[in-house]
């Protein structure tokens, strides 16, 4: 299963509805092909999908409405998602997944949300209506049309029959049981700030060397119930710890986040699923991250099309990008507002780091007004 576009509307944080696609949206030449996955004839998906904005413009909630979306679509109960929050305490939230299958057909999931607020301050969701829209893809005429269903009829819609199912789970399990479908989802949202090492059978030795060259072993063992972790750095003695939270000790911040985040990214290869990393430069250098969407964007390397969805403050990692459609920007205007890139910068050929530095994007550099307010803050009190 590929997800081809989310958009959600009634999210209280959202200023307008949020539309997000993962197929390119500009054309697509010879030279493009090798960084894009091929779905089915014309059709093209980008590999690396980045969500760029200053601080406090909304790009981790952007990435939530994504990892729920992708929940729902893996048969999650709302209420068990991590992102559900980004709900809040909406009334009726309208969550659309477009995702084609197995079968070769075109699907759109429309799921309907509330929120009840429990006895205990906490608020509660459950799913108020749904329905599914499927077309062959051979019969899209173009990628116009792609994820365009008007006029057409819900092919099944939620009603008794799924009385057994509870109220916040998805009906589209029954769709992926009949088409032996799924999604493969890896989200490392609850590690941004957070760096403990989860049990691994098997951490690569390559994944370490990349990372910090000095280390000669890392692995855990599980003895009568307890976990060890074998760490050994060159010419120095085996170290033995029997507490995960004791490594930060002894590696650095961007070693632990780098063996988790590489861990996953072989996961998402070989699935062809997604991986969703927030702030992705954080405790990362530059040459780590670019290592990383290179990764993606290599379709001799990524045959299965496992799709990268990061968010960045680094205006530097668009440069990677050759085209504009796998960009969104991300701007807090009284309510978080999304553009993808091609839509307003047309030319591919322009820096797109310098577009994003210069203001000439509107609402992606901190304001000049503010700048000067915490400069003259900063002379008084040095004064």
């Amino acid at each position: 299963m590929k997800i081809l576009r989310i958009t959600a509307q009634g999210l209280p944080l959202f200023k307008e509805n949020l539309d997000v696609c993962f197929y390119t949206q500009q054309r697509v030449s010879e030279d493009d092909k090798d960084r894009l996955y091929n779905l089915v004839d014309n059709y093209y998906l980008h590999s690396a999908c980045a969500f760029i904005g200053i601080n406090a413009s909304g790009k981790t909630s952007v990435l939530k409405v994504i990892n729920l979306a992708l929940s729902i679509i893996k048969n999650e109960p709302v209420n068990h998602v991590e992102s559900k929050s980004i709900l809040g305490t909406t009334e009726k939230a309208t969550i659309c997944t477009y995702f084609y299958d197995k079968r070769k057909y075109v699907c759109c999931l429309e799921t309907v949300i509330t929120s009840k607020k429990a006895k205990t301050g906490e608020y509660v969701y459950s799913i108020l209506s749904e329905r599914l829209w499927e077309k062959p893809i051979a019969s899209v005429k173009s990628k116009k049309y792609l994820t365009d269903f008007a006029g057409m009829e819900p092919t099944a819609s939620r009603n008794g029959d799924e009385a057994y199912l509870s109220d916040d789970v998805s009906f589209i399990i029954a769709h992926n049981k009949k088409t032996n479908d799924k999604v493969e989802v890896f989200s490392l949202l609850s590690y941004t700030n957070v760096n403990v090492l989860p049990f691994t059978d098997d951490i690569p030795l390559e994944v370490i060397a990349f990372l910090d060259p000095t280390i000669e072993k890392l692995c855990f063992e599980q003895t009568e119930g307890k976990t060890f972790i074998h760490l050994k750095f060159r010419d120095e003695d085996e170290i033995i710890l029997n507490n995960a939270m004791d490594i930060e000790q002894y590696l650095s911040s961007g070693t632990i986040k780098g063996i988790i985040t590489f861990s996953m990214v072989k996961e998402v290869l070989k699935s062809g699923g997604y991986l969703l990393v927030d702030e992705i430069e954080n405790h990362f250098n530059k040459e780590i991250v670019t290592t990383l969407m290179r990764f993606f964007m290599d379709s001799r390397l990524n045959k299965k099309g496992g799709t990268l969805i990061f968010t960045t403050h680094y205006p530097e990692l668009l440069d990677e990008y050759d085209r504009n459609d796998g960009i969104c920007i991300v701007r807090n205007r009284n309510g978080i507002i999304v553009e993808n890139l091609s839509y307003i910068l047309k030319r591919n050929d322009i820096k797109k780091s310098d577009a994003y530095q210069s203001g000439f994007l509107e609402g992606t550099t901190p304001a000049y007004e503010a700048y000067m307010r915490l400069k003259k803050n900063l002379a008084a009190s040095i004064n």
